[in-house]
């Protein structure tokens, strides 16, 4: 039985980890949002940004992609995903039923949100997340590339995430940036 990891943020456009395959497939009784505060790779501790969780959320589906990793590899993702995803412990790593694309239900490794962390903020409204979004720079660059390459892979995807496509043209706006 493979690993596969599913990606919901920047795993989608960034995995940085080989992987024999991948496809669009969605999580059920999860919804994505910038609900976490980034204190390392978006942010600081003094300026923190935002990356998205996975919040559970009944009847909710989050479409994103999932990757295959070979069986000789398996050890050294997970060790690479684990450095990266749980640099503060704001995750919690899970295995998740996924329905791939075509139907087919896997088990996939995923990261979804600790709600009892102090790095939780799912209680931001969408402009509160823009303004943020918008002025935020962290270790792996600023906020709004995450952003905006994540909404470019949703539409690449053809998936159509109302809030997504919200913030990054109200923080295109605040930034006086044009749509690309």
């Amino acid at each position: 039985m493979s690993l596969w990891v599913f990606g919901y943020g920047s795993l989608m456009w960034n995995p940085e980890f080989d992987y024999l395959q991948k496809r669009r497939a969605s999580v059920h009784g999860f919804t994505r949002g910038f609900s976490m505060a980034s204190v390392h790779h978006r942010g600081t501790a003094e300026a923190p940004g935002l990356v998205l969780a996975l919040d559970p959320q009944l009847g909710a589906q989050c479409e994103g992609i999932v990757f295959e990793v070979a069986a000789h590899n398996e050890a050294a993702v997970i060790q690479a995903l684990r450095e990266r995803e749980l640099v503060s412990s704001a995750y919690i790593e899970a295995i998740l039923p996924a329905q791939v694309d075509g139907g087919s239900s896997i088990q996939v490794l995923a990261f979804i949100m600790d709600q009892s962390h102090t790095q939780y903020c799912g209680h931001l409204t969408l402009e509160e997340q823009a303004q943020i979004i918008a002025r935020s720079v962290g270790g792996r660059g600023p906020n709004w590339d995450y952003l905006y390459n994540t909404a470019a892979q949703l539409r690449e995807l053809g998936v159509d995430d109302a809030d997504m496509n919200w913030l990054e043209a109200r923080v295109r706006e605040i930034r006086h940036e044009r749509l690309a």
